[in-house]
């Protein structure tokens, strides 16, 4: 490790802040993606993210870093294993580290520490992809595998001195193709082994929780701060100019990919929003520490315009990329790597080249070129072959009877426990808690029914202003009791229902309340009536005889 006098404890602090922050995001991208998946297979979801944490982290310790970092084993395709475990940490992060130049001045761990967070959240992208379909046992191994045998000697051909690619003169600021290429050819890698979801392109499932989803992409935007902020390994104006070209460059994108999606589909969403956001930051990555702050804006803005018609990638390849991984991650960071070819500019860091657009002619892009279809050829080849391995060994996709409903098969367990009548309006106002022993007792409606009549209709819970309104309205119409509960019914013809990134969905079961009425047999009529003002059909209502409890003898 480095002589203490040789550290600077403010480069060590915001190297070990990134870290964390980067740490963060592995979280905030199983909530973005967790919200993205039906009801059924949250839990599955978010375990497939997490895990990660814990697969990857003993991996990189035990050989990950070593293969990455250690000294060149002679040919600039990874590292000795001289670190194994590490075990002998004698010397820092070796000078002119891949994008710094001069004397590194944080102590090796907090390298390793900051280094890990990268490892364990990249092979974690390719869940999105592969959605629904994957078993857990598989996933893990396939995750340790996968980062030791592509993640790491990709790391080491571009961020470590003597990596080919490196020497080469490919550059990759925090992970274009280290992370986000790599991850790509991954996906495409591993769909080939676990195929499609049943019913695909056919069906199509809604998101279970935009929320969760947009909760997610605002810790990755955090996050990514630190993604792109640390990897100078200095806290100076470097890392100052890869913050403001990485927030730039989200918030370009955000803003073209709802313009797009605007003059396409006749609206701007909020999922449109994130995901043009977070193709920026993915395009940004390998270029945020070599551009000016105008280039990371016009880098965001063809990231959300490339990205956005990335989205009909997978139906040209036939592949069943469930949350759009290859439109926003793999070309998303192919896009930007080659980008830095064109707005490379040596003026922001000194290690860095002039690109096209900067008098640096083709040079650059020509490395970029043959950096991106070097990474992307590996990790294909070699995901397909591990994802292949695992499959024929202990199983990687999940049996197609248990794909919907993962949480249930693989943790016996369900993410939610609401329905939609307990999420219908009610009345209220702001008011200080009542006095002890003077709260208000909800009663039902009670008084003796003489021929009593069971009305039982569906209504539109969307048509509801508050529960209120319609117990007040049956009330008044001759009601003595009222039941309403959930119900989904069927459709004479579909209904269509868009979903996030613009696709839609055909429903031909609508999601309905089912009201159950106890009243004298003179009011039904005036019940029917009020039932009807909520969308109840009389030809879908029913009317029976009954008998109350209270007279059974």
């Amino acid at each position: 490790m480095l002589a203490q006098d040789a550290v600077n404890s403010g480069d060590t602090a915001w190297v070990l802040v990134c870290a964390g922050l980067v740490l963060f995001m592995t979280p905030g991208l199983a909530a973005f993606y967790g919200g993205m998946v039906r009801t059924r297979n949250v839990l599955a979801m978010l375990q497939q993210n997490i895990i990660a944490l814990g697969v990857v982290s003993l991996t990189w310790v035990l050989v990950g870093y070593t293969i990455a970092f250690g000294d060149d084993a002679g040919t600039g395709l990874f590292g000795n294993l001289e670190l194994f475990g590490l075990t002998d940490l004698r010397v820092p992060p070796a000078p002119h580290l891949h994008v710094i130049a001069g004397q590194v001045t944080i102590p090796t761990l907090a390298f390793v520490a900051y280094q890990m967070m990268f490892a364990v959240i990249t092979p974690a992208l390719v869940t999105g992809a592969t959605a629904g379909r994957l078993k857990f046992a598989g996933w893990v191994a396939f995750l340790a595998i996968w980062s030791i045998v592509v993640y790491a000697p990709i790391a080491h051909w571009l961020w470590h001195p003597d990596g080919w690619l490196a020497r080469f003169g490919t550059q990759d600021w925090a992970g274009g193709m280290v992370v986000h290429a790599s991850a790509g050819a991954a996906v495409l890698g591993t769909l080939l082994v676990v195929g499609r979801r049943r019913g695909w392109p056919r069906t199509a499932s809604p998101p279970n929780s935009i929320p969760l989803t947009i909760l997610g992409a605002g810790i990755l935007w955090f996050g990514w701060f630190g993604f792109n902020g640390g990897d100078g390994l200095q806290a100076n104006g470097l890392a100052a100019q890869a913050v403001i070209n990485t927030h730039l460059a989200a918030a370009a994108g955000m803003l073209v990919w709802l313009v797009v999606e605007r003059l396409k589909d006749g609206h701007s969403t909020v999922v449109g929003g994130v995901s043009g956001a977070v193709a920026g930051l993915a395009t940004v990555t390998p270029a945020a520490g070599y551009v000016n702050t105008i280039s990371a804006i016009a880098i965001g803005a063809i990231a959300g315009l490339v990205c956005h018609f990335a989205l009909r990638l997978k139906y040209l390849l036939r592949l069943d990329d469930a949350l759009d991984v290859l439109a926003v991650h793999f070309v998303g960071g192919m896009l930007g790597s080659l980008l830095v070819g064109f707005f490379g500019d040596s003026g922001i860091n000194p290690l860095g080249k002039d690109g096209l657009f900067f008098g640096g002619g083709g040079s650059l892009l020509w490395h970029q070129i043959v950096g991106v279809v070097s990474v992307v050829l590996f990790s294909f080849v070699l995901s397909w072959a591990i994802a292949a391995a695992v499959q024929a060994v202990i199983g990687l996709r999940a049996p197609a009877e248990v794909q919907d409903n993962l949480d249930h098969a693989q943790q016996d367990a369900d993410a939610y426990h609401l329905g939609g009548v307990a999420g219908l309006n009610g009345t209220g106002a702001p008011q200080r808690r009542s006095q002890p022993g003077r709260e208000r007792v909800a009663e039902r409606p009670a008084r003796t029914v003489q021929n009593a009549r069971l009305v039982t209709a569906t209504v539109n819970p969307t048509l509801l202003p508050t529960t209120r309104e319609l117990r007040d309205a049956l009330v008044d119409a001759g009601a003595t009791s009222i039941v309403l509960f959930d119900a989904t019914v069927a459709t004479a013809e579909p209904t269509a229902r868009s979903l996030p990134r613009g696709y839609w969905q055909d429903q031909d079961l609508a999601g309905r309340a089912r009201v159950e009425v106890v009243v004298e047999r003179e009011a039904v009529s005036a019940v029917l009536d009020v039932l009807g003002r909520y969308g109840a059909e009389r030809s879908e209502c029913f009317v029976q005889d009954v008998q109350l409890a209270t007279d059974v003898r």
